[in-house]
């Protein structure tokens, strides 16, 4: 298990844009952290560090968003499983994902017993001072 600290959102960002320097499918980025925690802000890094243009935004509300990585047969898939209990159907379609791209998830403790080993786990912990994260990441790169 590696552990970093990041001061900001945007030290944050640029450990995803490392993170994705490290992965290539099937990959799967399971993250936990506290509501406002900087989930989001890792993919964000992510995405970019894979050379995603788009604006990357978390999809709370419509479960699942999928960006095309530029030049790669693959994609990135983004969960968040925040407002729902996820069931079976839908931890086969994110692990059927995983097999060809790379699949991010947000609040991953859901589905935690569910997770391949492959599984990155990512454990971000808000500090004390406002925008201040200790993130722990555990797995194939961790």
């Amino acid at each position: 298990m590696k552990t970093y600290i990041t001061k900001n959102s945007e030290e944050t960002e640029k450990l995803g844009r490392s993170l994705a320097r490290s992965i290539k499918p099937p990959a799967i980025i399971a993250l936990e952290s506290d509501l406002g925690g900087g989930k989001t802000t890792l993919v964000k890094g992510l995405a970019k560090g894979l050379g995603i243009k788009e604006n990357v935004v978390s999809p709370t509300f419509v479960l699942e968003r999928i960006y095309r990585i530029p030049k790669r047969p693959y994609s990135l898939y983004h969960y968040d499983l925040y407002r729902i209990k996820p069931d079976d159907i839908l931890v086969d379609e994110i692990l059927e994902n995983a097999k060809d791209n790379v699949v991010a998830i947000e609040w991953a403790e859901k589905i935690a017993k569910k997770l391949p080993k492959i599984a990155i786990r990512v454990r971000i912990y808000s500090l004390r001072e406002q925008d201040k994260r200790k993130i722990a990441i555990k797995g194939p790169t961790g």
